[in-house]
């Protein structure tokens, strides 16, 4: 954390807490403990084809925010396209998913309400030693279906 004065604080890119999560870095930008419980944020790196199972959530809204890239969005009946500047929300308990198009990364901006659910992301990934995708993506699916049901969050496909 780069500054902290009266609970403001800021991160400089590449200056959160980075973990791969089933083949994606997650740089954690504020959790649960930085907020109050108000919210957290995740800064995302996908990579081509990364593709989230059908899932939903029991406990917080996802904002979803594309910096760079494309993704695809899918949730209820409704899909997306999301390029650079697409805000995307999603309410909690519908169920959504979302893949990333084309040859190139994506980098999304992940906020959540309240916030909890980064803990997921934290317990299911390894600490990053690098800001980069990782080059070994080996997903213990038990672990990541444990810790997902943990934190409400419901892998239904």
């Amino acid at each position: 954390m780069e500054q902290q004065l009266n609970n403001a604080f800021s991160f400089a890119h590449g200056k959160g807490r980075a973990y791969w999560f089933n083949g994606t870095l997650m740089e954690i930008k504020a959790t649960s403990e930085d907020t109050n419980g108000v919210f957290s944020l995740i800064e995302g790196l996908l990579p081509p084809g990364y593709e989230t199972p059908l899932h939903k959530k029991q406990n917080e809204e996802d904002i979803c925010y594309v910096l760079e890239g494309e993704v695809t969005f899918t949730f209820g009946e409704k899909t997306i396209m999301g390029k650079p500047g697409t805000f995307v929300y999603v309410p909690r308990n519908l169920e959504h998913k979302f893949k990333v198009e084309g040859s190139s990364p994506a980098k999304v901006l992940f906020m959540f309400t309240p916030a909890g659910v980064e803990q997921f992301f934290i317990e299911s990934g390894v600490a990053a030693d690098e800001f980069k995708l990782p080059t070994d993506i080996d997903t213990d699916m038990e672990k990541f279906t444990a810790t997902a049901q943990k934190y409400g969050v419901e892998i239904l496909g």
